[in-house]
């Protein structure tokens, strides 16, 4: 096969990646707490025909050498963990982390999973659980008739119970960071889990340990930019048609050999 040929597959592979990337992306403009992904490219091995400062004569060395490269491959996609847009919504359950940090939500078969949603209710026990019906870490348990359930800045949750006057404290709210948020596996559904290259959740009460703050009735929105998206979708577009070129042309080329030669 033609080197060309090679090389233009590479790229459209490549290309055709980075939209999907981006479609995702814009399919979730709305999801509450969905963190963008970028693409992240890198070329492929060099094919090293004439090395860079080899010596041309007895005097002189090569300036540069001949060096072919092989195409392109999608090194990773990375997630952009900057804040999205706050939407106030007057819910009691709805909370925001304002700064860094992640909820932390127990699975069915007993691991912590992260989530930057806080869109929570309450389930038939009066425990309140995420969107999946996943418990809070720790637990937060509302009593029947319970009224002005209120979580503060530092994550304390008080609510007045029936036939008392003064509110009483329910549990704390607390949050974990990681040294790398990108390094992170999505799950879906809002939900990432730790991995070795996120490194170790560090827990604490928000606001201390460079946790942020929470913020009752409000959420936070996907931080997708769509205009931003749009941009990037129709520079893959026009990429992926020269490559497609570069591939028709050096097809032509291989098919004008064969019929002259």
């Amino acid at each position: 096969m033609s080197s060309a040929l090679w090389v233009s597959k590479t790229g459209l592979a490549a290309q055709d990646k980075a939209m999907a990337t981006v479609a995702n992306n814009l399919a979730n403009v709305n999801t509450t707490g969905f963190k963008s992904d970028r693409v992240v490219f890198e070329d492929l091995f060099y094919a090293i025909e004439l090395q860079p400062g080899a010596q041309a004569d007895q005097v002189n060395t090569v300036p540069s050498g001949i060096q072919l490269g092989s195409g392109v491959r999608v090194a990773g996609t990375q997630k952009v963990f900057t804040e999205g847009n706050i939407q106030t919504t007057g819910q009691p359950m709805d909370l925001a982390i304002i700064g860094s940090g992640f909820f932390q939500v127990e699975s069915p078969s007993g691991e912590t999973f992260y989530t930057e949603s806080g869109q929570l209710q309450l389930n038939a026990e009066g425990v309140v659980v995420n969107a999946q019906g996943l418990p809070l870490i720790p637990a937060i348990e509302v009593p029947t008739g319970a009224s002005r359930f209120t979580v503060g800045s530092d994550g304390i949750v008080t609510a007045v119970l029936p036939g008392d006057t003064n509110p009483v404290e329910l549990g704390q709210i607390t949050l974990a960071n990681f040294v790398n948020p990108a390094g992170l596996e999505a799950l879906g559904g809002n939900l990432y889990k730790e991995t070795v290259a996120s490194g170790e959740p560090v827990e604490g009460v928000p606001g201390e340990e460079g946790l942020g703050l929470i913020k009752q009735g409000v959420l936070e929105g996907s931080n997708v930019q769509v205009v931003e998206a749009m941009v990037s979708m129709i520079a893959i577009q026009r990429a992926y048609e020269a490559n497609a070129k570069v591939l028709d042309a050096s097809s032509s080329m291989q098919q004008f050999l064969n019929q002259t030669v």
